[in-house]
């Protein structure tokens, strides 16, 4: 009975705790919050205190969760106060003002950061919604773009389309990618082997620094080479890109072809030695997968050739005559459940609509969509680059591997052709030539309790542990725009000796030059987060 009692009191006592705690931090809060609305209030040539939403705003709410693209933080910690300015020159008071209340400033551009980086931190702090600031001007004499940050991948899609059927961006697959955090992380897409990265196709940035200056390639060089895959929220606030855009033709071929993993490791090896040698127009990346009633592993080669299927079929028989594909192939709609193969001849466009998994009859409004999706899907995602073919050890362990969970997926993506061409340290992002391919690792779950979350995140990083004789060694390497803070992350005094520790896997030699750069624009480190660029030491 004594125990009884005494476990009860304790019981007692940490629910007083907590609710004192709650007291206390809602105290702060308040105290910030009216501190950070007084200071904008003082800057008259903005109307940026009508753009500032607070817990207790009905907008508030609607922000967050739209901002939450990966939603297994829902549960954790919220900004105190939400600023989406309308206009550029109300950012400048938010960065002014919080740096002097002493809050935290997380940069929000389309919220797919795999950490949710964005949008929580375990310190009070302001998250800046960029998504106001949308805005694209396309000039086609000069073939460019200037675009705004808070632009969606599929924003920047739609505009180039309704001007031309003959251009193009090389950016990701996903419309709904912010442009800020895509491009400043790199941007892997379709079209990387032809005209690289999106990154190396930026002519120039704007970027607002600490002190509400903005800053252009001619002003600060080194800036807009760090901003290129660096990861822009590291120095500053992105506020748009001068974009170059690339010819495309105006008929481009996309086709796909489906396999079990069991029967195919010869087709899935040679793809695995050639798939980055192959001519520059053709991109074949592979998806695997569990999938059907029997749970086998499958095999979906998900391709784009830049031209018509006339030019496609002769390099297909010459390269992978194990497609089986035929020029009739093309023109006739298979509309049969896992079909073995699907061809289409279609605009540049329509492709970008079969890559992110869209009808290609799809009209382009779809490219705008932004409603906040009624079912929640959470994921955990990582990321690998491979130098040397995997063997069939490797193989069987993965098939081995995906056998024991639901949802997983490893995604494959070739590099070679334009990325050979360019030098590592050219931006930075490192990972050129010598490397074939991308990995990226995801498993996904409709249920967050801590026991299914913890379980599907416990399987990706047994997986992810299981690769490592067979990927980028010293470092072994990763991909910034998958993030991963299992890597590591930055402690209280934001150390760049133990940075190097994540900070080479994603930047190898270029993460010094990157913490140079920090200090000279952002000395006293007040754009920071779990994975951000620290200033150098030595």
């Amino acid at each position: 009975m004594l125990l009884l009692f005494q476990r009860e009191e304790m019981g007692s006592l940490q629910i007083l705790f907590v609710f004192l705690l709650s007291l206390f931090l809602a105290k702060c809060y308040s105290h910030e919050q009216q501190e950070l609305l007084h200071c904008l209030s003082t800057y008259s040539e903005s109307n940026i205190t009508q753009n500032i939403y607070n817990p207790n705003s009905p907008t508030y709410t609607s922000i967050l969760e739209y901002a939450q693209k990966n939603p297994r933080w829902w549960n954790s910690s919220h900004p105190i106060f939400i600023a989406s300015p309308r206009t550029e020159a109300e950012i400048r008071p938010v960065i002014l003002c919080s740096k002097k209340i002493g809050l935290q400033i997380k940069i929000k551009s389309g919220g797919h950061d795999y950490e949710g980086i964005s949008f929580r931190s375990e310190s009070p702090f302001v998250m800046l919604d960029l998504s106001n600031l949308n805005e694209i001007k396309i000039d086609l004499n000069e073939e460019t773009a200037w675009v705004q940050s808070g632009a969606t991948l599929g924003e920047l899609y739609y505009a180039i389309a309704k001007r031309s059927k003959v251009h193009g961006f090389p950016g990701g697959v996903c419309f709904s990618v912010g442009t800020g955090g895509l491009i400043s992380g790199g941007g892997l897409g379709a079209l990387t082997r032809k005209f690289g990265l999106a990154a190396d196709n930026v002519v120039d940035a704007r970027v607002m620094d600490v002190n509400g200056n903005i800053l252009d390639r001619e002003m600060n060089e080194d800036l807009f080479w760090a901003v290129r895959g660096g990861g822009g929220a590291s120095f500053g606030v992105i506020l748009t890109w001068k974009l170059k855009l690339v010819r495309v033709p105006e008929k481009v071929t996309i086709f796909s072809i489906h396999r079990k993993l069991n029967s195919s490791r010869d087709l899935l090896q040679k793809w695995e030695n050639i798939s980055h040698q192959l001519p520059e127009n053709l991109f074949i990346r592979l998806l695997i997968q569990n999938g059907g009633v029997e749970r086998q592993v499958e095999l979906f080669f998900q391709s784009q050739y830049l031209g018509p299927v006339d030019e496609l079929i002769p390099l297909l028989r010459q390269y992978f005559p194990e497609f089986n594909l035929e020029r009739n192939d093309c023109f006739q709609e298979n509309t049969t459940a896992g079909a073995v193969k699907r061809c289409y001849e279609v605009s540049w466009i329509q492709s970008a609509f079969y890559f992110y998994f869209r009808k290609i009859t799809s009209p382009l409004e779809v490219l705008l969509d932004k409603t906040i999706p009624t079912q929640k899907h959470y994921y955990k995602g990582t990321s690998d680059f491979v130098k040397t073919p995997i063997p069939e050890s490797g193989w069987e362990m993965i098939e081995r591997t995906f056998l024991e969970e639901a949802g997983p997926r490893m995604i494959l993506e070739p590099l070679g052709g334009k990325m050979n061409e360019i030098s590592e340290s050219e931006t930075p992002f490192p990972h050129r030539n010598g490397n074939l391919y991308n990995i990226q690792y995801t498993v996904g779950w409709s249920d967050n309790s801590e026991s299914i979350s913890s379980q599907k995140m416990a399987w990706l990083r047994k997986l992810h542990k299981e690769m490592e004789p067979y990927v980028a060694k010293s470092p072994r390497t990763a991909y910034l725009n998958y993030r991963d803070l299992d890597f590591g992350t930055n402690q209280e005094d934001y150390s760049y000796s133990k940075a190097k520790m994540w900070g080479e896997k994603y930047f190898n030699g270029n993460f010094e030059r990157l913490a140079k750069v920090k200090s000279k624009v952002d000395p006293n480190n007040f754009f920071k987060h779990e994975q951000s660029i620290p200033p150098y030491s030595y």
